[in-house]
């Protein structure tokens, strides 16, 4: 049984339908990748599985309990958690401050702490500056924030929505390391990303999505390989 099941799932936003019918699975354990252009419906997919979106059609599964008319903060009791685009990190709390908010659904204090510093250890620069106001972080320490926040409800799956955007290449390569990390320690992740290169050598499979479909799915190092994929997300042919 998948951890995740998305099936023929639809969405509209007032009269426009922008999923239609859509069919996703994540398996524990696993990194996935959703690629697409913009508009695509990848987001929307994500806020959906967080309970942001309701659809009007189709189910979604968490450890086979259907979750699609949970209320956002049920879904994140039960083990969801979104980084969302954007970061949206609170810029007039500290990091600290930022972090505490993470933890809204544990009343574990022993817990929290032990989540706490395993999360300063995979961000240090973020123990640094926990007493810094975030909205004078970078943009790359912001994602750290975003990523790290999502992680204090010590959630089952991490949704991540394109946390490469607007980074210098280093920082995306760092951050990207990190993600191997957390996923080592048992944390799945269904990422959507448009820096495809980064996305699929990170994932273990990955979708390809067009204008609210899912148009191809496939092994990461499969879809890498794939001409279409390589012209359209890769910057043209040749093995990456």
């Amino acid at each position: 049984m998948p951890l995740l099941e998305i099936a023929d799932l639809h969405v509209k936003y007032g009269n426009i339908e922008v999923l239609h019918g859509i069919n996703l699975r994540v398996e524990q354990g696993e990194i996935v990748a959703i690629l697409g252009a913009n508009g695509a419906g990848k987001s929307t997919t994500l806020l959906t599985v967080s309970g942001l979106v309701r659809p009007f059609g189709g189910s979604i599964k968490f450890d086979g309990d259907p979750i699609h008319k949970l209320p956002a903060h049920t879904i994140v009791k039960n083990g969801i958690a979104h980084a969302p685009e954007g970061r949206r990190v609170f810029g007039t709390l500290t990091v600290q401050e930022n972090i505490n908010l993470g933890a809204f659904v544990c009343n574990d204090f022993t817990r929290i702490r032990k989540t706490q510093d395993w999360i300063y250890s995979l961000f240090p620069i973020l123990a640094q500056r926990r007493q810094q106001l975030s909205g004078t972080l970078s943009g790359g320490e912001q994602q750290m924030l975003a990523i790290a926040r999502a992680l204090m409800s010590e959630p089952k799956i991490l949704l991540l929505d394109e946390p490469s955007l607007g980074l210098a290449p280093l920082l995306v390569q760092t951050i990207f390391q990190t993600l191997r990390e957390i996923n080592s320690t048992g944390v799945t992740i269904m990422l959507v990303e448009q820096n495809a290169r980064a996305a699929l050598r990170l994932a273990n499979r990955g979708y390809v999505m067009e204008v609210g479909n899912i148009v191809l799915e496939d092994a990461a190092s499969k879809l890498i390989a794939n001409p279409d994929v390589q012209s359209a997300y890769l910057g043209g042919g040749g093995a990456v």
